[in-house]
C-alpha cells in the first residue's frame, strides 16, 4: 500500500473477498440463527479438554494491511486450530465453494497463530456441528507454518489493491465531510437544537432519545450532524433506519441535498462521490426472477455470481450513489443478483439506508457486519415511536393449524411421520386448552397458555429437521407451502429457545381445525439492549416519544440515554383544538355516538369547506359513521380507507387531497394515513379523532398489562394509555406541516378532557 495508508480488515471479510468463486447457492439452508450459532460454538468448547482456548484473538500485518479476528478455538495439547460451523441437514449438500471458503478462513487464522506463537506446523480442523442432533463432523488437514504464511500472503496480495482504494476513499471521505456545510442559508426553527443534540450524542458515545415536531426537517437535521461527526469520531458507517418505504426516500433525498449524489447514475461527467450511499431493499422487491430458487441451476443471476461479483462491486463503489434503481442497473449490467449485490455492498458503503430490521432483527445484516468488522457505527432511527411494536413483531412467531392440514394432504411420503406427530400435538393442545369455536357460548376462543407446549416444540424441531433433509435430497419438491411451514417451524423453535418473562404463548381458535399458536414478545428490551450497546451512538427521533421512560424501558436503552425535546416552531394560533366531552366512543356507546359525530363533521365542514381527515378506532366504526354521514349529508364529498388497501389504492386516496378540492377522508387511527403522510397547506385543513386510541380490552392486552405491571409497575399506562395517545398525536400531526399552515383539530371523546390525558398532549396546543 502507499506509504502512510493503513487499512484493517477482518479475517472473514478478507476471505469473503478473496476465496469465494462459482455460483450463489442457498440450497444448504436454512442456516441456524446467530443465537443458535453462538450456542453451538459454546457447546463445542465445553466438549473440549482443559486448556482449550475459545474465541482466540489474532492479528498480523502485511504491507500496511492489518488482518485480525477471533479464531473459534485452539487446543494446545493436540496443536489443533478449529473453525466451527453450525448447520442443519446433511453436509453432503454443502456447495464446494462454501467448503473452500471455510478452509480459507481456518488457514488464515492458522497463519496468524503460527506467526504469533512461533509454531512450525499446525493441524487445521473444520468442525461442523449439527444443531439438531449435536453430532460433530471433523475434517482435518496438516499444514506447515511456511505453507500457511504463503497462503496468507497470497490472500493479502489479492486484497491489497482494494485495501488501498478503500483507504484512499476513507481519507477523501473524511476530508470532504470535514468541509461539509449545511446546504441551506439557515436552519429552520428547532432544527439547530436537533442537530446540536445529535452531534453531541455522537461525540460522547451516547444514545439520544429526541422528540422533535413535524415540519422542522428532522431527516436533514439528524443526517447532517452525524456525517459531520464521522471523521472526528472515527465512525466507519452510518445507518439511517426507517419503519416504512417513504422514510427511505426522505433520507435519500436529504443525502442528495447534502451532495452525496454527485456521482449518481446519469451524471457520468461527475467525479465519484466521496460518500457512498446504499439503499437496502427487501429480497422479494429486489428479486428479478420471483419464484425461482437462489442457486445457479435455477436462476441465471445466481450462476457464476461470485465470478462476476468483483467487476460489479468495483463498478458500484465507483458510482457511489446506489439507491434501488441505480443498484439494479449495475447488477443487471454485470449479470448478478441485485439483492445479493446489495448485501455485499453493505460492507463497503458509508451510509446505508434501510428498514429497522437490518439492525434489530435476530439475523440483522448490518448488526452482523458491525460485529464481524468491529465497526464504529452511528445509528439513526426515524419514526422511533413505532419501534416497540416493530420489535415485538421481530421476536414473535405464529403457527397455523390450517396450513399444516393442507400440507399434510399433499406432502411427500417421507414427511408423513413427523407431520403426523405434529398433528397429534395440535389436537392434544386444542383439547387440553378447552377452546371453543369463535362465538361458541361458554367456551373461550382465545387463551394465554401457562407456558410453552413442550411436546409441540419437540414435534416442530423434528419436522424442521425432516423437511430440511428432504429438500436437500429432493430440491425439486420445494413447494411454497412446504417452505412456508419450514420457516414457521424454525422461527417458532428459535424463539422458544429464548422463552422467558418477556414473552407469552397463546392459542386462538377460529373454527374447527383453524387454531393459531402464537409466541408473542411483550418486552423487546431484552433482545434490543445488545443492539444499542453495539452501536457507537444511536439517535431515536420522532414527533411522539414522550414519556421517555416508556421507550427507555421497553426498548432496553442504556441507563445513560439522553432525553431531549425540541420546542415546537408552531404557534397555538395555527391550530384550533376542540374537545367534544359530550361524546363517548367506548364500545358500549358507539351507536349513540354516531349522531353527534356526524353532526360535528358536517358542521365544521359547512363552516370551513376544504379537505379533512376523520379517524376512527376500527373499520366497523368508520363504516358506520361513513354510512350515517352519507345518508344525512349526501352533498359532502367523502372517500374512505378500505381493509387491505394496496399501495396503488393508498396513493389514489392521498391524490384526492389536491389543492382546491374538498371533502372528508375516513381513516383508521394507527393505519396508513395516520402517520408518515405529508398534506401541507390546503391539502388538509383539519382532522377529527373519534377515539382515544386505546388498544382493545381483550385477553391478550390484559395479559400484556399484567406482565408490564409486574416488570415496570406501569401496566395501564404501558399497555393502553401511552400507545393510544401516541397514535392520537401522530394523527393530529397531519394537520400542521409548516409555518404557514392553519387548521382545526376536534378530539371527540369525554376522556380527552381528563387532566391526566391533557397533560400528555403537546404543550403548544391551545385547547378550548
Amino acid at each position: 500500500m502507499s506509504e502512510g495508508l493503513r487499512y484493517r480488515v477482518a479475517v472473514r471479510t478478507l476471505c469473503d473477498f478473496t476465496a469465494r468463486e462459482g455460483d450463489l447457492d442457498h440450497r444448504f439452508t436454512p442456516a441456524p440463527s446467530a443465537r443458535e450459532g453462538i450456542a453451538g460454538h459454546a457447546l463445542v468448547a465445553r466438549r473440549r479438554g482443559e486448556g482449550y482456548e475459545a474465541e482466540l484473538p489474532l492479528s498480523a500485518s502485511f504491507e500496511g494491511l492489518t488482518v485480525g479476528g477471533r479464531a473459534d478455538g485452539f487446543d494446545p495439547a493436540s496443536n489443533r486450530l478449529e473453525e466451527i460451523k453450525t448447520h442443519r441437514g446433511r453436509l453432503e449438500r454443502m456447495a464446494a465453494n462454501q467448503r473452500a471458503l471455510h478452509w480459507a478462513q481456518v488457514s488464515v487464522y492458522g497463519a496468524l497463530l503460527c506467526a504469533e506463537r512461533g509454531l512450525t506446523s499446525l493441524t487445521l480442523a473444520l468442525v461442523y456441528l449439527d444443531i439438531t442432533t449435536g453430532h460433530e463432523t471433523l475434517l482435518t488437514r496438516e499444514a506447515s507454518a511456511s505453507e500457511l504464511s504463503a497462503f496468507f500472503a497470497s490472500q493479502c496480495r489479492r486484497f491489497l489493491a482494494w485495501a488501498e482504494q478503500e483507504a484512499m476513499h476513507r481519507q477523501r471521505r473524511d476530508e470532504a465531510l470535514g468541509e461539509l456545510a449545511f446546504p441551506h442559508d439557515a436552519f429552520r426553527a428547532g432544527q439547530r437544537d436537533l442537530a446540536e443534540s445529535v452531534y453531541k450524542a455522537a461525540s460522547t458515545d451516547r444514545c439520544l432519545l429526541i422528540q422533535a415536531p413535524t415540519g422542522i426537517g428532522k431527516t436533514l437535521g439528524t443526517l447532517f450532524p452525524l456525517l459531520k461527526a464521522m471523521p472526528r469520531q472515527g465512525l466507519d458507517r452510518v445507518a439511517f433506519l426507517t419503519m416504512k418505504t417513504p422514510g427511505r426516500r426522505l433520507a435519500l433525498d436529504a443525502l442528495a441535498v447534502l451532495g452525496a449524489g454527485a456521482g449518481a447514475a446519469g451524471n457520468a461527467d461527475a467525479a465519484p462521490a466521496p460518500l457512498r450511499v446504499l439503499e437496502l431493499t427487501a429480497r422479494d422487491k429486489a428479486c428479478e426472477y420471483p419464484g425461482r430458487a437462489c442457486h445457479g441451476a435455477a436462476c441465471p443471476l445466481a450462476a457464476g455470481f461470485y465470478d462476476r461479483l468483483p467487476a460489479a462491486r468495483q463498478a458500484a463503489v465507483a458510482q457511489g450513489w446506489l439507491d434501488r434503481e441505480a443498484l439494479r442497473e449495475v447488477a443487471l449490467e454485470h449479470g448478478v443478483c441485485p439483492y445479493y449485490l446489495g448485501q455485499e455492498l453493505a460492507r463497503w458503503c458509508d451510509v446505508v439506508v434501510g428498514d429497522v430490521n437490518h439492525w434489530f432483527d435476530a439475523n440483522a445484516l448490518l448488526h452482523g457486519l458491525a460485529r464481524a468488522n468491529s465497526w464504529r457505527l452511528g445509528l439513526l432511527v426515524d419514526e422511533a415511536h413505532n419501534l416497540v411494536e416493530r420489535a415485538r413483531g421481530m421476536y414473535s412467531a405464529e403457527l397455523d393449524q390450517r396450513r399444516l392440514a393442507r400440507l399434510r394432504r399433499e406432502a411427500p411420503e417421507a414427511l408423513a411421520r413427523p407431520l403426523g406427530r405434529l398433528v397429534r400435538q395440535w389436537q392434544a393442545l386444542v383439547r387440553e386448552a378447552g377452546l371453543g369455536e369463535a362465538g361458541e357460548p361458554g367456551r373461550p376462543a382465545y387463551r394465554v397458555l401457562d407456558g410453552l407446549p413442550e411436546g409441540m416444540v419437540a414435534a416442530l424441531q423434528g419436522l424442521a429437521s425432516a423437511i430440511t433433509e428432504h429438500l436437500g435430497e429432493h430440491p425439486d419438491q420445494a413447494t411454497l407451502a412446504l417452505q412456508e411451514l419450514l420457516f414457521e417451524a424454525l422461527a417458532f423453535t428459535r424463539l422458544a429457545a429464548t422463552f422467558g418473562e418477556h414473552s407469552l404463548c397463546d392459542l386462538t381458535r377460529h373454527g374447527r381445525g383453524r387454531a393459531v399458536l402464537g409466541l408473542r414478545n411483550l418486552v423487546p428490551a431484552d433482545f434490543l439492549a445488545p443492539r444499542f450497546a453495539a452501536a457507537h451512538s444511536a439517535v431515536l427521533f420522532s414527533a411522539t416519544l414522550s414519556p421517555a421512560h416508556y421507550h427507555q424501558d421497553l426498548l432496553g436503552l442504556p441507563a445513560d440515554t439522553v432525553w431531549r425535546e425540541v420546542a415546537s416552531p408552531f404557534a397555538a394560533e395555527q391550530l384550533e383544538v376542540r374537545i367534544r366531552a359530550d361524546i363517548s366512543t367506548r364500545l358500549r356507546d358507539r351507536e349513540a355516538s354516531l349522531a353527534p359525530i356526524v353532526a360535528e363533521l358536517a358542521g365544521q365542514y359547512r363552516r370551513r369547506p376544504g379537505h379533512y381527515l376523520a379517524f376512527f378506532s376500527s373499520f366497523a366504526y368508520l363504516e358506520a359513521a361513513l354510512a350515517r354521514l352519507q345518508a344525512a349529508h349526501p352533498q359532502i364529498p367523502v372517500r374512505a380507507q378500505a381493509r387491505g388497501m394496496r399501495e396503488e389504492a393508498r396513493d389514489a386516496f392521498l391524490a384526492g387531497f389536491a389543492p382546491g378540492g374538498q371533502g372528508i377522508g375516513f381513516a383508521v387511527l394507527g393505519g396508513a394515513f395516520a402517520e408518515g403522510i405529508d398534506l401541507p397547506g390546503e391539502r388538509l385543513i383539519g382532522a377529527f379523532i373519534a377515539t382515544l386510541g386505546l388498544p382493545p380490552f381483550d385477553p391478550f392486552n390484559e395479559a400484556l398489562k399484567a406482565r408490564l405491571a409486574a416488570r415496570f409497575g406501569c401496566g395501564d399506562d404501558y399497555a393502553y394509555r401511552i400507545p393510544g395517545l401516541i397514535k392520537v398525536v401522530q394523527a393530529a400531526g397531519r394537520v400542521i406541516r409548516g409555518p404557514g399552515d392553519e387548521g382545526t383539530l376536534v378530539l371527540m371523546d369525554d376522556r380527552f378532557a381528563r387532566r391526566e390525558v391533557r397533560a400528555r398532549l403537546p404543550g403548544w396546543w391551545a385547547i378550548d
